[in-house]
């Protein structure tokens, strides 16, 4: 089996929610935009957000502002104030000392979602990226997958292991894709979906199971 490990990003190597709370937060006081607006964006982006969404919240609201400018500058507000828990860069610097090839699959825009990499300094320690709008497509679907396997050089083909914290787009795509699976607790478990190999609090204990994997 290839020592291939898929990492989910939000919310598995990274404080997706502390960090959108923090930035629609500066967003609004920067732009002075009413209550109303801020309520708006947590209840729309409390799962994902999209340049599309700032389309809608100036339409909504009629703003006077370019809703290019605001996803800009959302997406630098997101990296500036994202975190990952300060033992995950070591984690990731150990398991590539063992000799594995370390890939994200995730979905969200692509601008977004390497600009949180960034934010965090765990781009440098990720040898490859699909995000779902590289592709217009969204984990389950096996095709996100396999393109992050490839950017990471390997193949899909030869196994591996996709780390998450969703039921059905990290454990259930990764049992699609072929791979085994460590599922990072927290939400309701759909009823009929198989269970994950390991399941785990926090993506460090992901990471101890798959260096002693390596031993």
């Amino acid at each position: 089996m290839n020592r291939l490990a898929l990492f989910d990003l939000d919310n598995t190597l990274v404080d997706r929610q502390t960090a959108l709370s923090d930035a629609v937060t500066r967003l609004c006081r920067r732009r002075a935009l009413p209550p109303d607006c801020e309520r708006w964006l947590r209840n729309e982006l409390v799962d994902r957000a999209t340049s599309s969404d700032f389309t809608r919240l100036r339409d909504d609201f009629d703003l006077e502002v370019s809703p290019v400018d605001l996803w800009q500058e959302y997406v630098e507000l997101m990296a500036a104030t994202i975190t990952c828990r300060p033992e995950v860069p070591g984690g990731l610097v150990r398991l590539r000392a063992a000799g594995w090839t370390i890939g994200v699959v995730t979905n969200g825009a692509g601008d977004i979602q390497r600009a949180k990499l960034a934010g965090t300094g765990l781009a440098p320690l990720v040898d490859g990226v699909a995000a779902s709008g590289d592709l217009e497509i969204r984990k389950p679907d096996r095709r996100l997958f396999e393109l992050a396997a490839a950017r990471c050089g390997v193949s899909l083909a030869d196994g591996g292991w996709m780390i998450g914290d969703n039921p059905a787009g990290d454990i259930g795509g990764g049992h699609q894709a072929g791979l085994r699976t460590i599922w990072l607790r927290g939400r309701p478990w759909p009823d009929g979906l198989p269970a994950a190999h390991h399941v785990v609090d926090d993506v460090m204990g992901a990471i101890t199971i798959l260096l002693n994997e390596t031993e």
